[in-house]
């Protein structure tokens, strides 16, 4: 990392290992500085409004809101700033989700140190940063019958939802935790349910599990 870095980052992760290993990889460069580094959402927003930024690395799973929520409120105040989105899950899964929401890329965070710098570079120019593994599966996917991906068809809010059931919660315990009240999520659930053509909870997380949307 040097003074003269043209790349600045914001690297997004509340887990401490995570970003000083990211921070690792970043050392290595001359062309690409970490600025600034945050555990949260809101910490996130906050800092980009401080920092003049070029590329955010940003977690989907974050503690108090969900990545995809954190990057559609970071590109509407800051539309130039480019988004890499990276995380645990399966890049099938959330990548296009991610890349509609407005980021500019996705990454695994199994991903090599090299595909990280790269990532990074390639966004900073103004384009888009698909892994070959991601490119790959999105062109096996595409002669899929549209029953495989029911989940596709969700907004961003009821997949957030969706998961969160998925994951056991209730439907007040979600209710609290996005903010809303308990009647908008149970509208949610009906809704997704009616989308996803399942008949309660149990085929729900049924169904998460087997399309490996939850941990």
């Amino acid at each position: 990392m040097t003074e003269k870095a043209a790349i600045n980052v914001l690297i997004v992760d509340d887990h401490a290992v995570v970003r000083e290993g990211i921070k690792s990889i970043i050392a290595t460069s001359a062309d690409i500085a970490v600025v600034a580094e945050a555990e949260t959402g809101l910490e996130a927003i906050r800092l980009c409004r401080q920092h003049e930024l070029q590329v955010i690395l940003l977690d989907i799973s974050l503690p108090d809101k969900n990545g995809i929520e954190v990057l559609k409120q970071i590109k509407s105040e800051n539309p130039a700033v480019a988004v890499l989105m990276f995380s645990i899950h399966r890049e099938d899964q959330y990548a296009v989700r991610a890349l509609k929401a407005g980021a500019a890329g996705y990454l695994n965070k199994q991903s090599a140190g090299s595909q990280i710098l790269d990532a990074i570079r390639q966004i900073a120019r103004g384009l888009k940063y698909i892994s070959p593994q991601l490119a790959q599966e999105l062109a096996n996917n595409l002669n899929q019958e549209h029953e495989d991906a029911l989940h596709k068809t969700l907004s961003d809010r009821e997949f957030q939802t969706m998961t969160l059931i998925a994951s056991g919660k209730s439907v007040s315990d979600i209710a609290k935790e996005l903010s809303l009240s308990v009647k908008t999520i149970s509208e949610y659930r009906s809704r997704i349910l009616l989308k996803m053509k399942l008949r309660h909870n149990a085929e729900l997380t049924h169904y998460a599990i087997k399309n490996q949307l939850v941990d």
